[in-house]
């Protein structure tokens, strides 16, 4: 197969720091043959930044879809599922950046359109691409017996890290299309939640939901991948007005993961761990912020030999995580291999987004279920 003509769709930070330019440094696999975005200004100097000419700069996302591509890839702001749907529906494969969308009813029709047409539809999980992260999981499913699992995510403000790098930026956007924007996802989260409008959902439960979607969403990703989909939420509480939030969830053979992510804006260096301890053995997984490059992901490994001695193992990788997903997202689309962070596999995280917030508005167990 010749290089797969690709279709970016949202020009802003992420899509600036990390696909583009991975999209690029990969051109014997890849072109970039087509922009959208919102902000005529910044197509046009993101378009002269990485070689796609005006003619092929869309504001309608519709358009850059009705073009000669092979594969979009959706990183605009808002929701996910409308880009992504009518891409899979024009059999165009699709990698969709996270969230992938913010309701289990989106997340089906995704899914349904992707089958319809038999194209890939994989979700933009880095970090289940770190060679850390996939060192850490064989460990895991090493070990004799799993006691406690802890997640830490302690999360500055991104301004802080994007601030690393000279993202373009425009003021051009249309009048209430930002509004909009963020009025269908209110909508969305009260919908998801059960209340009547986005109006209605407390500012609190509408930033921890959209926290968890978000951002957390990594973290409930990782841990998926390497137990598998919790049973239940066993607790949860979102405090300082949703800037911190606390789930309990509980896995397969009587397994419990303490999840924690706070918001800590002024604090500049970002933590973000998924710790594994058993009676002799540890896991401790460590990763960047997505706005890096070049910075590592880390393992620790605690162990006892059969003398009873304690031995500590540490090990880093410097690998983008961005560019090996893809690669896979290449390589699946080529042979048609089911992605590793797939969409039918992922509506279960967006599912467990809901059960962790009414959780604690409810103040009882959620069983998880689609």
């Amino acid at each position: 197969m010749s290089r797969i003509k690709v279709g970016v769709i949202g020009c802003g930070a992420i899509a600036q720091i990390q696909h583009l330019p991975h999209l690029k440094e990969l051109r014997d696999q890849f072109e970039v043959t087509a922009l959208s975005d919102i902000s005529a200004e910044l197509l046009a100097a993101v378009g002269s930044e990485f070689g796609v000419p005006p003619d092929r700069q869309y504001l309608d996302y519709h358009d850059l879809i009705a073009s000669e591509i092979d594969a979009v890839i959706v990183c605009s702001s808002g929701s996910h599922a409308g880009p992504s749907i009518a891409a899979a529906r024009a059999g165009k494969h699709v990698l969709v950046e996270k969230p992938m969308c913010t309701t289990v009813g989106e997340a089906q029709e995704m899914v349904a359109a992707a089958d319809e047409t038999g194209v890939v539809l994989m979700v933009a999980y880095m970090k289940q691409y770190e060679p850390a992260y996939k060192y850490a999981r064989e460990c895991v499913h090493e070990m004799s017996d799993i006691r406690f699992i802890q997640v830490n995510h302690l999360h500055p403000d991104n301004s802080l890290h994007v601030s690393e790098f000279d993202v373009l930026r425009f003021d051009d956007i249309p009048a209430g299309v930002r509004e909009a924007s963020q009025a269908q996802h209110r909508d969305l989260i009260a919908e998801a939640l059960g209340y009547p409008d986005g109006d209605a959902v407390p500012p609190a439960m509408q930033r921890a939901y959209s926290t968890i979607l978000g951002s957390m969403i990594h973290d409930i990703g990782n841990l998926h991948g390497t137990f598998g989909v919790p049973k239940k939420v066993l607790s949860t509480e979102i405090w300082a007005e949703g800037h911190g939030i606390t789930t309990v969830l509980a896995y397969e053979d009587d397994k419990r993961a303490v999840c924690s992510w706070v918001d800590l804006p002024e604090l500049w260096e970002f933590k973000e761990t998924m710790e594994v301890y058993g009676s002799r053995e540890r896991v401790i997984a460590s990763f960047p912020t997505g706005f890096a490059r070049g910075l590592p992901s880390t393992v620790a490994v605690h162990g006892m030999d059969a003398e009873g001695l304690a031995w500590r193992k540490e090990l880093s990788w410097h690998d983008n995580p961005f560019k090996i997903e893809l690669q896979h997202f290449g390589h699946c689309i080529r042979t048609g291999d089911r992605p590793e962070t797939d969409g039918r596999s992922t509506t279960h995280d967006i599912a467990l987004v809901r059960e962790i917030v009414l959780a604690h508005l409810n103040k009882t167990e959620y069983p998880h279920g689609l």
